[in-house]
């Protein structure tokens, strides 16, 4: 049967190069922003509804099974719809989640399990989305700068969470809080994405190469599925300190909640600045010395963070702990799109095996937490940052080969 004709999309000019990196931005910043919202307020969610450690474990885990629905079907979700159009259609789906969760709140557990779900399943489409993207605008601009848009999703973590800190202090409503981030999210993101580069810009994309069957094809691929692993240990660390950085330090050091609230922001930043910094010392020194090198400062910070004798160092772990942790997450991604043409399957592939750990940690340190206090709990994040070191040789760049199970694209 002949080939279908390639189908060509002009190579973007710089201004709509530059263009697509100010909408990739946004997406990043965005998402940031709208979950730091949420984890702002887990502590007054949690005591609202009268949940153990180990019973907010649970309720968090609805936000990775959303997520985990959705991340094996985003690599073909992107292919067919583009990055633009699944950014915006996810923003809108977050927002709705969020606005369940606000309202839900009210009511009981059923309503915030569910939106906490949606918020999930929206946030990890999302998330493959805007990596695609922000690897499509790093080729046209020659130059690595993944690691800065993950910087604008941290620094969208932070104003959420100083946000999220001042609402406490003013005792305002989570569900007013909550209810105003929602029409924010569902209205800014599609229009301010309205920019991003054609995910075909400058490629040639072929009928019988469809993304379900790429998507596929990255699943035996055994350097996407160990940078999957590599990824998962940081997105473990990362998402630790999300979920239970501010709840650690309230019970573990007993301050105030809006004093823990801020030590989550102060870890935030930590990240944010990590990731800012980092395409200097990654072009000086390389992908792998550099993250076997944050793994160490990493699970030192941790150590830190859980045995301090006073509530000022375990803020200084805190600041380890998210320089530590912050380029893993990025550099994965972008390991992951070192062939543009396969990125979106192997961007998805990545980001699944990643977001494991948005399942099973919540959950694991939640029941770790019922025995051994919360703050304990945390040392986890130390022996998976162990297993990362050991295996970071993965994001290396690969030697340019096919990708298997792939035909050759006939010219």
């Amino acid at each position: 049967m002949p080939s279908a004709p390639a189908v060509s999309v002009a190579t973007p000019s710089s201004d709509q190069v530059r263009a697509g990196v100010r909408a990739t931005y946004v997406a990043f910043t965005a998402a940031g922003f709208a979950f730091a919202s949420w984890a702002s307020r887990i502590p007054q969610v949690r005591d609202r509804l009268h949940l153990s450690p180990a019973e907010l474990g649970i309720v968090l885990l609805f936000i990775a099974a959303g997520s985990l629905l959705a991340l094996p079907l985003s690599g073909p979700v992107v292919h067919r719809l583009g990055s633009k159009r699944t950014v915006a259609g996810m923003a809108v789906l977050l927002a709705v989640g969020l606005a369940t969760i606000a309202l839900g709140y009210l009511v009981g557990l059923v309503p915030v399990v569910v939106g906490l779900f949606v918020l999930g399943f929206a946030n990890g489409a999302w998330d493959v989305a805007m990596n695609v993207q922000g690897a499509l605008v790093e080729r046209h601009l020659g130059r690595s700068i993944m690691s800065r848009f993950h910087a604008g999703f941290s620094l969208g973590t932070v104003a959420g969470a100083l946000l999220g800190a001042a609402m406490v202090a003013l005792r305002v409503p989570v569900t007013a809080h909550l209810l105003v981030v929602a029409v924010a999210v569902g209205v800014v993101v599609p229009w301010g994405t309205r920019a991003f580069v054609h995910d075909a810009a400058g490629m040639e994309e072929h009928h019988e190469q469809p993304g379900r069957r790429r998507a596929l094809a990255a699943w035996r691929e055994p350097r996407t599925l160990l940078v999957g692993v590599f990824v998962l240990a940081f997105a473990f660390a990362e998402g630790t300190g999300n979920d239970w950085a501010s709840i650690a330090l309230i019970d573990g050091y007993g301050v105030p909640a809006a004093v823990g609230t801020l030590g989550f922001a102060v870890f935030l930043s930590a990240m944010t600045l990590g990731r800012w910094f980092g395409p200097g010392l990654l072009d000086r020194h390389g992908r792998v010395p550099v993250l076997r090198a944050l793994s160490v400062l990493g699970i030192g910070g941790t150590l830190l963070f859980v045995f301090a004798p006073v509530t000022p160092l375990a803020f200084v772990g805190a600041v380890l702990w998210g320089v530590g942790v912050s380029l893993g997450f990025p550099v994965g991604m972008s390991a992951g799109a070192d062939e543009p043409q396969y990125a979106a399957g192997r961007v998805s592939v990545i980001a699944s095996i990643g977001y494991c750990a948005f399942l099973a940690g919540p959950p694991s340190v939640g029941f770790l937490g019922d025995h051994v206090t919360v703050l304990r709990a945390v040392t986890s994040v130390a022996v998976l940052l162990g297993i990362a070191a050991l295996i970071t040789a993965v994001v290396a760049p690969p030697h340019a080969e096919p990708a298997p199970e792939q035909e050759p694209h006939h010219v």
